[in-house]
């Protein structure tokens, strides 16, 4: 292929769709991506250049020089996105764990992986140290996502997070210092020249991303960058950050980036959440397309390479290594056996390691040593491996350890009201697991009077972040009486939970027409196909408007139910084959056989009625109760 606009919009479709597909069917995103890269590179070979010499790999082909910058760059932004999401409150009572994944844990990790490529896949000691420190790596690319699909509690996710963020630039580094002491020591350096080079070019690295991050963050909150300057400001700024640490220390720039992604992240900069999307955003463009080009890239001779001896080193790296390196690591530091059994089975490999495997390989081939080129077929096998037995086996180890809700995805409501407590209390006898939010305790008392779970605080607040695991949930309400409160509940939570799964109700009665309201870009769904006001809906409930369940089956149809319901009904939601349907404006529902239908409806005539003589009985004995009471002066009661 010579059309590079044509190569790109390939390479674009084959990750975003891969993308698209693991969402839509709740799958690993990175073992799609191996695949369709593996399709198109040594299977159909639809990159391949006409006029490229010999045994030369497609890809490096088709972009040439600009191979090794295009993954370079990738590389730096996703491990700067990955340092943004670092926050150190989320630490707490984890520090220990996680300063132990990192020391003793990631020497432990060297050695043993190195000792495994060198006894059992047969590279040369050179390159088995090398190939041990790149295995160090536990990858955000595929942490981060395996957390989303799996809904791990706050702890354990927390601790695989920060470890795969924080060993990503050290395994680079680890590499780096075996490259610089194999091309140093040919060249008559010494063992503690080279050790105190890397040290002293870490260190500069740090302190430069930490320099880098302190200004921009000081940049940012003095107001010196308007608002849509400050994501392209930024993401060249995290560039020239890159550049500058490697030309400080080779590979440093790595460790650069992640230093100032995790300084802008405690930095308690006023719009962080909206940086945050942007790099997400890019992050996931350059993960699609930097995987595919690297599968790609492979060939047929490179994927032959694997024997069973590579099989073995992988069954060794999988049930030796990694379980062994966390057990020995996590000694004494307070971690309960089920985190440090679910750790040390979840490492799975991704972008980083591959293409620091990559470049080392070929550099250390051009060196004119063995097995550089085995070390990318090795890493491929690795990440493949690891991702796929990974991304099937988190969800149900962290559920059969008591690591993950076994209960379906629940409803936040945030905001109580009369109405919301109704709801929510019908919701929990329906066994939707569900949670009333509100910053009111007096608001709270009627959802606590029904026994249903509740937290009281701002949903908003960063304390909430330790004390509400948004994981549980899989819709949000946002129902409270605040229109803009409401509206801002959605917008800063949308990113996390998504907006097709935030509803929002009218605060007020108001119509499409009325310019005073709030921009629909700021608020989620609206709640409910009428998209009628909260006061309409605690009216409503005051004058008996009840919840009514129904099953509709073939002997009571849909279209029956549609009319015995009546147009001025309204459905709240349908539950079909376990998975929840909230009624909207945007997306109006339409029951169907074996659907659980949940709608609110005025209180049947006859219970009207039995209400109606309830109440008169109660007035009754009232009064009677009021006549034949003593008056409060003590005198004679009235006749």
């Amino acid at each position: 292929m010579e059309n590079l606009v044509l190569a790109f919009a390939i390479i674009g479709a084959l990750g975003i769709g891969a993308q698209w597909l693991a969402w839509r069917f709740n799958l690993p995103a990175i073992v799609l991506m191996a695949v369709a890269g593996i399709i198109a590179g040594p299977v159909l070979n639809i990159f391949a250049a006409p006029d490229a010499a010999p045994g030369t790999p497609p890809m490096e082909a088709l972009f040439g020089e600009f191979y090794r910058p295009i993954i370079a760059v990738a590389v730096a932004v996703i491990l700067f996105e990955g340092g943004l999401q670092l926050n150190f409150s989320e630490l707490r009572g984890l520090t220990r764990g996680v300063r132990r994944l990192v020391f003793p844990g990631v020497p432990i990790a060297w050695f043993l992986a190195a000792a495994a490529a060198y006894l059992i896949a047969g590279l040369t000691w050179q390159a088995a140290l090398l190939f041990g420190g790149i295995m160090v790596v536990t990858g955000p690319t595929v942490i981060i996502p395996l957390l989303r699909q799996s809904k791990l509690n706050p702890r354990p996710a927390t601790l695989l997070k920060w470890e795969g963020i924080v060993n990503d630039p050290l395994g680079a580094l680890l590499a780096v210092l075996v490259y610089e002491f194999l091309l140093l020591g040919d060249h008559g350096g010494t063992s503690v020249d080279i050790i105190s080079s890397l040290i002293l070019g870490s260190a500069l690295a740090l302190g430069f991303g930490y320099a880098f991050g302190r200004f921009t963050a000081t940049t940012f909150r003095r107001g010196w960058a308007p608002e849509y300057l400050k994501p392209p400001i930024l993401l060249a700024l995290v560039l020239i950050c890159f550049e500058f640490a490697n030309l400080i220390q080779e590979e440093g720039g790595l460790l650069s980036v992640t230093a100032m992604g995790v300084t802008l992240a405690n930095s308690r900069i006023a719009s962080i959440n909206d940086l945050r999307l942007f790099k997400e955003n890019i992050t996931i463009v350059l993960v699609s397309g930097v995987f595919i080009i690297l599968t790609a890239n492979l060939t047929m001779d490179s994927l032959r390479a694997l024997d069973w001896s590579a099989f073995w080193f992988l069954v060794a790296m999988l049930f030796v290594v990694r379980p062994l390196t966390v057990f020995l690591s996590t000694i004494g530091s307070g971690l309960p056996w089920k985190e440090r059994l679910l750790v040390g089975w979840i490492a799975p490999r991704g972008i980083v390691a591959v293409a620091v495997s990559s470049f080392f390989g070929a550099s250390l081939t051009a060196a004119g040593y063995l097995d550089g080129d085995k070390l990318i077929a090795l890493a491929f096998a690795m990440v493949f491996a690891t991702v796929v037995l990974h991304g099937f086996t988190i969800s149900p180890l962290a559920k059969a350890l008591g690591l993950a809700s076994r209960e379906r995805p629940g409803v936040l409501i945030v905001g109580a009201s009369p109405f919301s407590a109704a709801l929510a209390a019908k919701l929990k006898e329906m066994e939707v697991p569900v949670t009333v939010a509100d910053a009111s305790w007096r608001r709270l008392r009627p959802v606590r009077l029904a026994n249903v779970p509740t937290y009281y605080g701002e949903i908003l607040s960063e304390v909430t972040e330790h004390h509400v695991d948004l994981n549980r949930f899989g819709y949000l309400l946002a129902l409270g009486g605040n229109e803009a409160h409401n509206a801002l509940v959605a917008t800063d939570l949308a990113p996390e939970m998504g907006r097709a799964s935030i509803f929002q109700v009218n605060a007020r009665g108001k119509d499409e027409e009325d310019r005073k309201a709030l921009s629909y870009t700021l608020q989620g769904r609206t709640f409910l196909h009428s998209g009628v006001a909260l006061d309409e809906l605690v009216r409503r409930h005051y004058s008996g408007w009840i919840f009514q369940r129904t099953k509709i089956s073939e002997e009571y149809p849909p279209e029956q139910y549609k009319k015995d319901l009546g147009a001025e009904n309204e459905v709240i939601l349908i539950i079909r084959k376990g998975e929840i349907m909230f009624a909207s404006q945007e997306a109006p529902l339409k029951p169907d056989i074996g659907d659980t239908v949940l709608a609110y409806i005025p209180k049947p005539p006859e219970q009207k009625a039995e209400k109606a003589k309830e109440k008169a009985k109660a007035k009754e004995n009232a009064e009677k109760a009021k006549a034949d009471a003593p008056p409060a002066d003590g005198g004679p009661a009235k006749a």
